[in-house]
C-alpha cells in the first residue's frame, strides 16, 4: 500500500490535546486507516470546533456490522454510555449505510476517558468507532 505523505481532515470537536471526534459524515473507518498510514496529519477547523472535553457537543459515532447491532448497543450502555440512537437517514426512510455497508450507532458518554476508543473498538460487532484518542495530528484553527 502506497504510504501518504499528507492527509488533510476536518474534525466535529478537537479537545486541548488535539484529541478528536470525527465521523458525523459516516465514513470514519476510511478516515482513520487514512490517518493511521500518513506520514503527517492536518486537521483543518475553525473555532466552532473546539472543545473544552470531547462529547461536549456531539455523540461518538461507531460503526457497526448489521447483525450486531442489538449486541454492541448493549455492550456500549455497559462501558458507559448514556445513551445510544441508531443515525437515520435524511431524504429517505432507514437509517444511515455507510460506504461499507453497516450501521452507524451514535454514542453519548458523559465521560470520555483515554481508554474509551480500544474498549469501543474490543466489542464483537464494531468496526470502527469516531474517538482518535493520541494520534499524532497537527490541528490548525481558522479565525
Amino acid at each position: 500500500m502506497c504510504r501518504p505523505d499528507w492527509t488533510f481532515d476536518g474534525a466535529d470537536e478537537v479537545d486541548p490535546d488535539h484529541n478528536l471526534i470525527k465521523g458525523r459524515g459516516g465514513a470514519l473507518f476510511k478516515e482513520k486507516l487514512l490517518i493511521c498510514s500518513s506520514n503527517r496529519t492536518f486537521i483543518l477547523v475553525d473555532e466552532s470546533k473546539q472543545v473544552s472535553f470531547l462529547g461536549s457537543r456531539f455523540p461518538v459515532p461507531i460503526e457497526v456490522f448489521p447483525m450486531a447491532l442489538p449486541y454492541v448497543e448493549r455492550e456500549v450502555l455497559t462501558i458507559g454510555a448514556l445513551r445510544t440512537e441508531l443515525r437515520l437517514a435524511k431524504g429517505k426512510d432507514g437509517p444511515v449505510i455507510t460506504e461499507n455497508g453497516n450501521l452507524i450507532l451514535d454514542a453519548w458518554f458523559g465521560n470520555i476517558h483515554s481508554s474509551l476508543e480500544k474498549e469501543i473498538k474490543s466489542i464483537t460487532g464494531v468496526v470502527e468507532n469516531g474517538l482518535f484518542m493520541g494520534y499524532d495530528v497537527e490541528v490548525m484553527v481558522a479565525k
